[in-house]
């Protein structure tokens, strides 16, 4: 009895002691966990930076292709034009008028200066539209064919009042016009008298009763595909146009003659002005 009485605090001691490494071991752990913690965030840490390196790799990449495409293309010779570093030749009609038009007005009216000679002043190219209040794109395209036949932006005209038996009302868009000056205008005449009006159907000249009786002469087209820039496969319809050229004559005999030294081919048999 004694013996199993001596027994006993050492079977206690030894359970205490091993309750106290059982907690030395939980606490050895527990002191071990931050360490794999820290581990664990310096591997998320490395693998958002893989990550985020991978997306800057993904975002370079089309960039690169990019590059590598415009050096093709500079290779094979589709590189941007560059601005031209001569200016536009001048215009061919008005270097007539200088030399050979402006000394036979004189002869032939008697001028006392040159100035007095009638010359261009303007011309307008203009298409009326009654579609556009039904159709949209109708504006759309006019705009564009006479943008392709000036070389300019066209305006866009509006009605000034409201017509009930048209079904306009004042501001409706109702058709597009544009003004040339200077060297497009001498340009545009160019390639209306030698390109434009030799291509119309059964074409016999221009009729002189065209003129207003202020030096001023307007031509009715009825086809824009007269002009070789519009293309007949882009155009969604026929259109007409008119062309209206100002001259500063005081009146139609010497608008017509001025007209005639240009080049204009008027009929010969009927007289008017």
């Amino acid at each position: 009895m004694l013996d199993d009485e001596k027994q006993q605090p050492e079977d206690v001691e030894e359970s205490e002691q091993s309750g106290e490494s059982e907690e030395g071991a939980v606490e050895a752990t527990a002191t071990v966990e931050p360490s794999d913690d820290s581990s664990g965030e310096a591997g998320e840490n490395g693998e958002e930076g893989e990550e985020g390196a991978e997306g800057e790799e993904q975002q370079d990449a089309p960039r690169r292709q990019r590059r590598q495409r415009g050096v093709a293309r500079g290779e094979r010779g589709e590189a941007p034009l560059e601005p031209p570093t001569e200016p536009p030749p001048p215009p061919r009609l008005y270097e007539q008028f200088k030399t050979d038009i402006i000394p036979v007005m004189m002869q032939e009216f008697n001028y006392g200066n040159t100035m007095e000679v009638p010359r261009l002043q303007k011309i307008v190219l203009n298409i009326g539209l009654g579609e556009a209040l039904t159709n949209g794109r109708a504006m759309d395209a006019a705009t564009q064919d006479l943008t392709i036949i000036s070389g300019q932006k066209p305006i866009i005209t509006r009605a000034r009042k409201s017509i009930a038996n048209f079904k306009v009302r004042e501001g409706n868009a109702i058709g597009t016009a544009v003004t040339l000056r200077g060297a497009r205008m001498y340009h545009f005449l160019d390639r209306l008298v030698n390109t434009a009006l030799p291509r119309i159907r059964d074409f016999r000249g221009l009729a002189r009763r065209g003129l207003d009786g202020r030096g001023n002469y307007t031509i009715g087209i009825r086809e824009q595909i007269i002009f070789p820039e519009i293309d007949y496969n882009q155009i969604d319809k026929i259109r007409g146009l008119q062309v209206t050229i100002a001259t500063t004559a005081k009146n139609d005999t010497e608008a017509i003659r001025l007209l005639e030294l240009y080049g204009m081919p008027f009929i010969k048999d009927t007289v008017e002005a």
